[in-house]
């Protein structure tokens, strides 16, 4: 992902959260995040910057792709940037495409951002959704701070396994951090549109009840909330004129 090197070099500017259209694939492949706060009153000049920077990158033939989410709560305006490398050795490689719009991210984009946080996390595909949801609009992502990493993944390779034997296939993209302050997993579910979140189904725990009864659900809750420190879930809507396909 040579995207990567040409950010980093830009005062960290570019790379957004792919977080789903692209997991389908079912390989572990590095997802590289880039979190960018803008600043209050700074959203459109922030936006035109990136279509500015976006353009310059296509013209100069540059081949990277990534997705751009915006959160929708918490504190702050804040938007991720998701790009995807095979592997390490993928960072090492050039992008002069990039390293061409270098002024462009200076000028347009880096004045509007007030902090920029990164994060690179590794795909998990063996508990992850097999099949890509046609149309995807928008994710909902539940992080977790855990304390027991053994324990945890117990217990997620049990709950996705049974989701997956129940309904055919996983509801997320499942990824750990390597490294940083913040989460050390998280899952990402997809949704068509703001009105597929309407959609009446069953939570996780009550599709691992119908299959494992009551007694042993309880006690693989209670297993799971053992091994968190915290836990926290924010919505994030796909900004597709930022992105780049």
């Amino acid at each position: 992902m040579k995207t990567f090197k040409t950010i980093l070099s830009v005062a960290c500017f570019l790379i957004m959260l792919p977080i789903t259209v692209q997991a389908q694939e079912d390989e572990n492949f590095i997802l590289n995040l880039t979190e960018f706060t803008v600043k209050f009153g700074h959203d459109s000049n922030f936006t035109e910057g990136v279509k500015k920077w976006n353009k310059c990158y296509k013209d100069n033939e540059g081949t990277d792709t990534w997705n751009v989410w915006h959160r929708l709560q918490g504190k702050g305006n804040v938007y991720v940037l998701a790009a995807r490398a095979k592997n390490w050795a993928e960072m090492d490689e050039s992008d002069p495409a990039g390293k061409s719009c270098r002024a462009i991210a200076l000028d347009f984009i880096t004045p509007h951002i007030e902090s920029t946080e990164f994060n690179t996390t590794r795909f998990m595909s063996d508990y992850s959704r097999k099949t890509a949801l046609e149309g995807m609009s928008i994710v909902w992502v539940n992080n977790f701070k855990v304390n027991n990493q053994m324990a945890f993944n117990e217990v997620v390779k049990d709950v996705t396994s049974t989701l997956a034997k129940k309904e055919g296939d996983n509801r997320g993209y499942w990824y750990s951090v390597m490294g940083g302050q913040g989460a050390d997993y998280f899952v990402s579910t997809p949704f068509k549109d703001f009105a597929d979140l309407d959609t009446d189904r069953d939570n996780v725990w009550k599709v691992y009840e119908s299959v494992h009864g009551k007694s042993k659900t309880k006690e693989i809750r209670e297993k799971f909330n053992a091994t968190l420190d915290d836990a926290w879930a924010y919505t994030f809507t796909l900004v597709k004129d930022l992105s780049m396909k």
